[in-house]
Formats: C-alpha cells, sequence, structure tokens
C-alpha cells in the first residue's frame, strides 16, 4: 500500500467524522425545542420521618398503637418479602441475612456464625418492639452501616404486622406492651 492509499483512507475517516458531527449540529439548529421554564407535572414526594441510631427511647411512636394495626396472618404475607434473604424457622440456616428465629428480645448482631456489619455490632442494643420498628422503617438510616439493602417498610400496618409475626417466632416471646 503506498501513500496516495493511505491518504485516502485516512481522508475518508475525517470526512465521515465531520459529516456525523455536521448533521448533529445541523439537526440542532432545525429541530430547536424551546423548553419549559417550569415544569408541567410537580411530583411531591411525602416526608416519612425516621428514626435515628439512639432512638430506641423515642416515643414518637405509640407502640401499643403501631402493634395494634397489624396481624400475624398479614405479617406472614408481608414477610415473604424478607424470606429472600432470612430464614425465620427454628434452626434454619442463615442465608444472606441471619436466622430471624427468636430475634426480638435478642441482642443485635449476636448469632455467633454469621457475620455482621460492624455498624451492627456497635449497635448493641436489645431487639425491642420500638427498634425493630425504628430498622424495619428504614435499615440504613436507623443504623448507620447496615449492609442490609432492603428499603424498608413504609406502611405501618406491614410494619406491625411483621414484628408480631417475627415475635410469633420464639421460645421466649415479647409480651405485648
Amino acid at each position: 500500500m503506498n501513500g496516495f492509499e493511505i491518504n485516502k483512507i485516512v481522508a475518508a475517516i475525517i470526512f465521515t467524522v465531520l459529516v456525523v458531527f455536521g448533521i448533529e449540529k445541523i439537526s440542532d439548529y432545525l429541530f430547536f425545542v424551546k423548553k419549559p421554564s417550569e415544569a408541567a407535572y410537580k411530583v411531591e414526594a411525602p416526608i416519612i420521618q425516621t428514626t435515628s441510631s439512639g432512638s430506641s427511647g423515642d416515643k414518637s411512636v405509640d407502640i401499643k398503637t403501631l402493634l395494634a394495626m397489624g396481624t400475624i396472618e398479614h405479617g406472614e404475607k408481608v414477610f415473604k418479602k424478607c424470606t429472600a434473604c432470612h430464614v425465620i424457622a427454628k434452626g434454619g440456616k442463615n442465608k444472606i441475612g441471619p436466622v430471624l428465629y427468636g430475634v426480638l428480645g435478642r441482642k443485635s448482631g449476636s448469632i455467633s456464625d454469621y457475620k455482621y456489619s460492624k455498624a451492627l455490632i456497635a449497635h448493641g442494643k436489645i431487639w425491642s418492639y420500638q427498634e425493630m420498628n425504628g430498622y424495619l422503617l428504614k435499615p440504613q438510616a436507623h443504623i448507620k452501616g447496615t449492609k442490609m439493602a432492603f428499603a424498608g417498610l413504609k406502611k405501618e400496618k406491614d410494619r406491625a404486622s411483621v414484628i408480631l409475626y417475627m415475635n410469633s417466632f420464639s421460645d421466649n416471646p415479647l409480651p405485648k406492651p
């Protein structure tokens, strides 16, 4: 291949690039669309109050009223979301998440054969109704640094039902407040 052939190839590549970019610029001028200054439809997201990691004593949620909203039967349905990562049966094996049998009333991060995040081990609180409610609302906000990637249960009835359902799977279930 001589120098003339190489020059033709390079010229063809440069010409193609110029044509592609030129067509883009020309089409921008021909089909200019003025964007509106204000959005036609505004989406307002609901404001959800989350509890912080030190809020087990927070009285913003009346746990008695919350638990009255839920049922164990409804909790069984909602808990199906959790079964992808957790087992609740006695003697079950850890999956992506730890076994949740007897979780209420137990210290966080206390199953010896499960590798918890450092944040959950440092949390070190007992899983009470109030703690579990805050955690299930939004785990990442309740215990910053937890590896649980679940978005949370926004509906109070769903959280109450799951808490009641998990409490029913225990040798020593917590008494209802």
